[in-house]
């Protein structure tokens, strides 16, 4: 059960990141990837500021704040 709900929430940090970034998401793939190495991303800098969370909306809320940071800094890489 524990790899369907981390693909849920991949699914969804990805797609809230991808609205909040571009006005659209990524396809289901897409928003998944997004979502699982955002959530990583999210975890990391969480740990930084000393922050913990937990269950659904907690670990949701880590990935979602993860991926949006990291597609604000492939965006920047981008453009320059």
């Amino acid at each position: 059960m524990g790899l369907i709900l981390w693909l849920i929430i991949g699914g969804l940090a990805g797609w809230i990141a991808g609205n909040v970034m571009r006005g659209g998401g990524f396809g289901i793939l897409g928003n998944i990837g997004v979502g699982i190495v955002g959530a990583l991303v999210g975890g990391f800098l969480f740990s930084l500021l000393g922050l913990q969370s937990g269950g659904f909306i907690g670990s949701l809320v880590t990935a979602t704040v993860g991926a949006v940071v990291l597609l604000w800094v492939i965006a920047k890489v981008r453009n320059g």
